[in-house]
């Protein structure tokens, strides 16, 4: 790429509180999963596997809804699954209104590490309140809440 365009590019970047906040979840992520890998002994966890959690309700969800709200096809579902079925997180369960499918739900060991990763969580949190001081981090949250209630509305 042209030295020019590509600092025209990197500006833009950089100026783009949409791209901040990519990376911000991004970067926020890797902690995240860094940190749930030590505290459940988890080595092969991976940022994929944790971007399952937050669609897989306590009741269970099929594989090929999982897949639609993720957008990615079943077999990228199917080996996530697969791993973390393998690591005891999940289960798979008969789907009481199809007995011929299954649905995918937390095992008790997954909720128990569900309390760890919103715990991590919420660490993280802490650290970067302390970090900006109490009144951006007000500020901050506040912003993020509009912005998902605009998006999600």
């Amino acid at each position: 790429m042209d030295p020019d365009r590509r600092d025209a590019l990197e500006a833009r970047k950089r100026a783009s509180f949409a791209q901040l906040l990519l990376k911000a979840a991004r970067l926020l992520n890797e902690r995240a999963v860094d940190r749930a890998r030590a505290a459940l002994a988890a080595p092969g966890l991976r940022p994929a596997h944790l971007a399952l959690a937050p669609h897989i309700p306590f009741e269970g969800i099929r594989q090929s809804e999982l897949a639609r709200r993720l957008g990615v096809t079943r077999q990228a579902v199917g080996e996530l699954v697969g791993d973390l079925v393998a690591l005891g997180v999940l289960e798979l369960v008969p789907d009481p209104d199809d007995r011929r499918a299954k649905r995918v739900r937390f095992s008790a060991a997954g909720e128990d590490g569900l309390f760890t990763g919103l715990s991590i969580l919420e660490d993280l949190e802490r650290e970067l309140a302390r970090d900006l001081g109490d009144a951006r981090a007000a500020d901050l949250r506040a912003s993020l809440a509009a912005i998902v209630a605009r998006l999600e509305g």
